[in-house]
């Protein structure tokens, strides 16, 4: 067999927003029933054909780097996790449309990660205003999914949706946010029966 192409893409956000159900669902094609906290940092692969039936299809190795631990951690947790952000080739940023906090520690979650610096200075200033420019220069591409947009009531929905809508912008940065509907499972929610999850553009 052709050796595979390696592609390594970190998965950064606040610990609970969904991190590791989303690698999941990418990797194993199901919902996770009980996700645990991930430690340090949690690898899932899974093999895809770009292009698939076409003359140009590439098949990659993908390597989804779960990591794990929060934007608010001592220092020494934060020069460990700088190990996992070499060679990096995309970055998904993950956080709970139902947490407000998990979207603002994208910003620092960003910078670690892209800087590879483990206490970025100057970034942030004082008014919270991201310094946009700060890595207008960067080549590794960003995508922002927000989660649990289900559990939003649906009156509530827009509001949320105008509030994260400059995040996007910010990161330059395509957005995603996940719907997961469980249709149908059986009492043990590891044994799910079938699962319908769209995207909410």
């Amino acid at each position: 067999m052709a050796s595979l192409d390696r592609v390594k893409v970190l998965v950064l956000g606040d610990s609970g927003v969904g991190k590791s159900s989303l690698v999941h669902l990418l990797c194993q094609n199901q919902v996770l029933g009980n996700p645990s906290w991930t430690v340090g940092c949690s690898v899932d692969v899974r093999v895809h054909d770009y292009r698939e039936g076409t003359p140009e299809e590439k098949t990659y190795y993908i390597e989804l780097w779960d990591v794990g631990g929060s934007v608010g951690s001592a220092s020494s947790v934060k020069s460990t996790r700088a190990v996992f952000y070499n060679f990096v080739n995309g970055i998904i940023l993950v956080h709970d449309l139902t947490n407000k906090k998990s979207s603002q520690n994208l910003y620092p979650w960003s910078l670690e990660a892209l800087s590879k610096d483990s206490s970025p200075t100057g970034i942030i200033v004082s008014n919270g205003d991201y310094d946009r420019e700060q890595f207008a220069e960067n080549s590794v591409p960003l995508l922002l999914i927000g989660t649990k947009f289900d559990q939003i009531p649906e009156n509530k929905r827009n509001d949320v949706l105008t509030r994260t809508a400059f995040l996007s912008e910010d990161f330059n940065a395509e957005e995603i946010n996940l719907v997961i509907e469980k249709r149908y499972f059986t009492r043990d929610p590891s044994q799910v029966r079938a699962c319908n999850f769209s995207f909410c553009m």
